[in-house]
């Protein structure tokens, strides 16, 4: 850096000051209601503490001045995230006559994203920031470096235990701010516990969008402690690459479009394979918006409007044919959409759907007059896209009367059904729930031993159709997975209507073993294929069947898992000799312990899928199911116990 970049560096600092904290409220609140500003105190919410401040440092990263951030997991389970950013500010705010660092941390919605001068664009869903961490954690120490100066402070649940004091002069080059926090386990009773995959996931991702910062992961708890680094230079056109990594492309690079409009950045990388479903991954100021939006609007709106255009200027649609659809042009596309905007407004059920219009107008305009020039400049890839979507055409034709015979059976006649689906009493599908249970034995435990007003049963036979290698026609010729369609009631893929629901819960109930786990992960991808909205609505279930039965005297026990048993195993007293059984299966179960142990809402215990768990499952049955060999062999030996029975 030279004396002027670094003179330039420095009166940019200077300019990033208390009078751009803004204060907008106290912390009274956050420890009586934490799922208002976190969304849960479970593993969940445990980790949005971390989401905020990598935020924070990642804010530094959009405004030009930082390009570095690790992350450490300490052996205790608190977490260190260090920034090499301005560094918070140290000068007095105005309004709560305390240091601006002592305002961020303590007062709710303090911070430079709020007041429009620190930040052009921030990060954050809630925005919630340092002073919710603060408040959550059971202790939280921050250190801060500018100006030649480090500043230190300290808090317990939220209070100031040492005030901002100096503690030593540094290199003026040096600047940035750490925090470490531990979480407050009175806060986070369900566990304080990280998950590295959890972590690791997020950080990648946010490496990917965020092309040139350098973000690290440390975990320190293992024997043997791991380290991690991330840094994509192409940034989202190599999280398409990796999305892709095991299917077979059409071409060797991603398209690669960005672009500025009214303030809102646009960033598209899209990728066609010998796939037959699309990847669309958008976000928004790095929020990963599962439910879509305007940016994912225009984008689809752009894209069908250009291949159809060329495809008519270049004589490969004649006159008679129609035009390609949507689903035609996107079918075996992945696709990132990373637009960044100063004021997103968010909506949906999750809040995670963007609702500007201004970010369909920008995305549209930028990806098509990209679009379009790369299609003139690369003709022959430009043939290949339009034929993939004439031969979806011609397939989605193909399929037209397999849908008709799905949609005139959504009545849901039991004589459509013969033999299939015992449904339930009740028309009211909030009270309602489908199960889906493996085999026909199961099934009719399930039947038995259910509340007839509001649980449905559907059994299923055998494996699932691989739907990752399956065509429309394909899909919706295949018994097991047309019953599903038509008792949910919604249709599916692009005619899929949420408001005609017939279940508010699909709860999914197999053995737990290799095989259950096989049929789990066909449908988990079958639902995120095409019927992904009921995981953004939530109504998607894994139940939880008991894996052991212990008995000792007149006391009976259900055991869900071998760490559970070792703890009960611990307390029994040993008189007199308890006897403990494993089920093999749900088939094993009679009527009334299916009940108790399974079904019963009292009692029961029940997983609920994310949209990212289906996602998950949709990428290990790429690897599982796609062409190419190398990663599956390598999956399989590193996950032997989990796939030696898959019929792959």
């Amino acid at each position: 850096m030279t004396d002027n970049e670094k003179a330039e560096q420095r009166r940019k600092t200077d300019e990033y000051n208390a009078s751009q904290i803004q204060v907008l409220e106290g912390l009274e609140a956050v420890r009586k209601r934490p799922g208002m500003y976190i969304g849960s105190t479970s593993v969940q919410g445990l980790h949005h503490l971390v989401w905020e401040i990598i935020d924070n440092g990642i804010d530094e990263a959009l405004a030009g001045f930082a390009d570095t951030i690790h992350v450490t997991v300490e052996k205790d389970n608190s977490i260190t995230i260090t920034d090499n950013g301005r560094g918070i500010p140290t000068d007095i705010q105005k309004k709560t006559g305390k240091p601006a660092l002592e305002t961020v941390f303590t007062i709710l919605h303090a911070g430079g994203k709020f007041g429009g001068g620190g930040y052009k664009v921030s990060g954050g869903l809630h925005g919630v920031g340092a002073s919710v961490v603060n408040a959550l954690s059971k202790e939280l120490d921050v250190t801060v470096t500018r100006d030649g100066k480090k500043y230190y402070m300290d808090f317990e649940r939220g209070h100031v235990v040492t005030k901002m004091k100096f503690i030593g002069d540094d290199d003026p080059d040096n600047h940035g701010t750490k925090v470490h926090f531990l979480p407050d386990p009175d806060i986070f009773t369900e566990t304080t516990v990280y998950n590295i995959k959890t972590l690791t996931g997020r950080i990648r991702e946010l490496a990917f969008l965020n092309k040139g910062l350098r973000i690290s992961l440390e975990d320190k708890r293992p024997e043997e402690p791991t380290y991690e680094e991330f840094l994509y230079e192409g940034g989202i056109k190599h999280y398409v690459e990796f999305i892709d990594k095991d299917k077979t492309p059409l071409f060797n690079e991603p398209i690669y479009v960005e672009g500025m409009e009214n303030g809102i950045s646009v960033e598209v990388a899209l990728q066609y394979t010998d796939d037959y479903h699309s990847e669309l991954r958008t976000f928004t100021n790095n929020i990963h918006t599962i439910e879509g939006g305007t940016h994912e609007e225009g984008f689809k709106r752009a894209l069908t409007r250009v291949i159809n255009d060329y495809a008519r200027k270049n004589n490969l649609l004649k006159e008679k044919d129609d035009n390609l659809t949507g689903p035609d042009v996107r079918e075996g596309l992945t696709a990132v959409i990373s637009v960044k905007h100063p004021d997103p407004q968010f909506e949906g059920q999750t809040k995670t759907k963007l609702g500007n219009s201004d970010a369909r107008t920008a995305t549209d305009h930028i990806f098509s007059e990209h679009f379009t020039k790369f299609l003139l400049e690369n003709p022959t890839l430009g043939k290949q896209i339009v034929d993939k979507g004439s031969l979806a055409s011609r397939v989605r034709a193909a399929a037209k009367r397999a849908r008709e015979v799905t949609r005139k059976k959504s009545g849901l006649e039991i004589s459509n059904l013969p033999g299939k689906l015992a449904n339930n009493t009740s028309k009211d599908p909030e009270i309602s729930e489908l199960f889906i249970v493996e085999g026909d034995s199961a099934g009719g435990s399930a039947k038995q031993g259910r509340s007839r007003l509001t649980q449905a049963i559907l059994p299923i036979r055998g494996k699932i159709l691989n739907v990752q290698k399956a065509t429309m026609d394909k899909i919706l010729a295949n018994d097991e997975i047309r019953s599903m369609f038509t008792a949910m009631g919604t249709g599916f893929g692009s005619d899929f209507d949420i408001n005609k629901v017939n279940y508010h819960k699909l709860i999914i109930m197999t053995d737990a073993d290799v095989d259950g786990a096989h049929i789990q992960t066909l449908l988990l991808t079958l639902i995120y294929n095409y019927m992904r909205p009921l995981l953004d609505a939530g109504y998607v279930y894994i139940a939880q069947p008991p894996l052991y039965r212990l008995q000792q005297g007149k006391m009976i026990r259900y055991i869900a898992n071998d760490e559970e048993l070792d703890k009960w195993k611990a307390e029994l007293p040993a008189s007199p000799k308890p006897s403990i059984s494993r089920y093999k299966g749900l088939g094993e179960m009679d009527a009334e312990q299916l009940w108790d142990t399974t079904m019963n809402p009292d009692n029961r215990r029940l997983q609920r899928v994310e949209a990212k768990d289906a996602e998950n499952a949709s990428e290990i049955f790429e690897m599982l199911m796609g062409n190419k060999v190398a990663p599956r062999r390598k999956f399989i030996e590193e996950n032997a116990t989990f796939v030696e029975n898959l019929d792959i």
